[in-house]
C-alpha cells in the first residue's frame, strides 16, 4: 500500500509520470471518509471500491484524515476507536492499495467541492469514481454533498457511488454506537458492528519485570487508543506479524503495585521470543474479572494462574 501524507504531497502527485499514462496505477477510484473504526458500514463501501475498481481498471484509494474534522469545524470531535497508525493498518487489511491521510486544515476547509474535485480528484488522482457515506459533506460550507458531486462528476468525467446506513436489527452500524458498547464493556455488540472484536495497538515497552518474576512474563503496552473497555483482565488474540497469538491480559493500573497510569500487560501462552519494540494489535476476546489489589506477589501469582486457565478456556469455546 502506497502513502501519500499530507496536502502538499497530494497536489505534488503525478502518477501518469510514476506509473505511466496506461497503467491501473495511474488512475483511482477513490472513498473518501473518516473511517474511524473501519466498522461493518465502512468495510461495506470498501467492499464497494474494490469492485468498481477492477471494473474500471483504477487503483482502490482512501482519502482520510488524522484528526477528525468535527475538532476544526465545531471545536470538539469523539475520541477516536483506533489511533491513526491502526486505522492505516485496518485500511490496508481491507484491499486499499493507494492511501492518501490529510490534516483537516483551513487550506482544506477553504476548498469549495469544484476546487477539491478539478485540483484533488482529477488533475492528481485521476479518479474514474468517487465513493462518498450517505451523509458526507466536504468542503467549504459543507457544500460537497453527494449530490453536489454527482453533478461535478458528470461534467468532470467521474461516476459518483453513495453508501447506504449499514444496519444490524435494525439499528444503524456507527462510530458512536461501538464507542458507547466497548465503554460499557459490551464486546459482543462492538464485535457485531466491528466484524471483529474490539481492539487496541501499540508498541510494547519495557517493564518492571514483575511479570517474569511471577512466572508470567508480560509485553507491556501504553494503548494509542482512549476509547478502551473498562479496566479488568481479558481473554486476549493478538495479532503479530500477520499471526494470530492467544493471551491474556490486564489492563488497569495495577493497584497491587500502587500504579497509576493504565497499562496493557499481556501474557502470551506459549511464546518465546523478544517483543521489546514490536507493534502489538491486542484484541479483547472475553472479560474474565475486574482489576483488584491483592494482598502480597504469592495470592497475585496464584490469581494470575487461574486466570491463564479461564482465559485459554474462554478462547477454546
Amino acid at each position: 500500500m502506497r502513502l501519500i501524507e499530507g496536502l502538499d504531497a497530494l497536489l505534488q502527485l503525478d502518477l501518469p509520470t510514476v506509473y505511466g499514462e496506461r497503467a491501473a496505477d495511474s488512475r483511482s477510484v477513490v472513498a473518501v471518509g473518516v473511517f474511524d473504526g473501519v466498522h461493518l458500514g465502512h468495510q461495506r463501501l470498501l467492499h464497494e471500491l474494490l469492485e468498481l475498481s477492477a471494473t474500471l481498471q483504477a487503483t482502490p484509494t482512501a482519502i482520510t484524515f488524522a484528526n477528525h474534522p468535527d475538532q476544526v469545524l465545531r471545536g470538539e470531535a469523539p475520541p477516536l476507536l483506533v489511533s491513526v497508525p491502526h486505522r492505516l493498518r485496518l485500511l490496508r487489511r481491507t484491499g486499499v492499495r493507494r492511501l492518501v491521510l490529510l490534516q483537516f486544515e483551513p487550506r482544506l476547509q477553504s476548498m469549495t467541492a469544484r476546487m477539491f474535485a478539478e485540483q484533488v480528484l482529477v488533475h492528481r488522482l485521476r479518479t474514474r469514481a468517487l465513493l462518498l457515506g450517505y451523509d458526507s459533506a466536504l468542503g467549504q460550507g459543507r457544500e460537497g454533498t453527494p449530490t453536489r458531486f454527482a453533478e461535478l462528476g458528470s461534467e468532470l468525467g467521474f461516476k459518483v457511488r453513495t453508501g447506504q446506513p449499514f444496519t444490524i436489527d435494525g439499528v444503524p452500524v456507527s462510530s458512536t454506537a461501538i464507542r458507547t458498547a466497548i465503554t460499557a464493556g459490551d464486546l459482543q455488540l462492538a464485535q457485531r458492528y466491528l466484524g471483529r472484536f474490539p481492539s487496541t495497538f501499540g508498541e510494547v515497552l519495557r517493564g518492571d519485570g514483575r511479570g517474569r518474576g511471577l512466572g508470567f512474563p508480560t509485553a507491556n503496552i501504553a494503548p494509542q487508543t482512549p476509547v478502551l473497555p473498562p479496566h479488568g483482565v481479558y481473554a486476549v488474540e493478538v495479532i503479530l506479524d500477520g499471526n494470530v497469538l492467544r493471551g491474556v491480559a490486564n489492563l488497569g493500573v495495577r493497584p497491587t503495585f500502587a500504579g497509576r497510569d493504565a497499562v496493557l500487560e499481556v501474557h502470551l501462552f506459549d511464546y518465546q521470543g523478544n517483543l521489546y519494540g514490536r507493534e502489538l494489535e491486542v484484541c479483547f476476546v472475553v472479560f474474565l474479572r475486574g482489576e483488584r489489589r491483592f494482598a502480597d506477589a504469592d495470592e497475585l501469582r496464584t490469581q494470575i494462574a487461574l486466570d491463564v486457565v479461564r482465559a485459554r478456556q474462554a478462547l477454546r469455546a
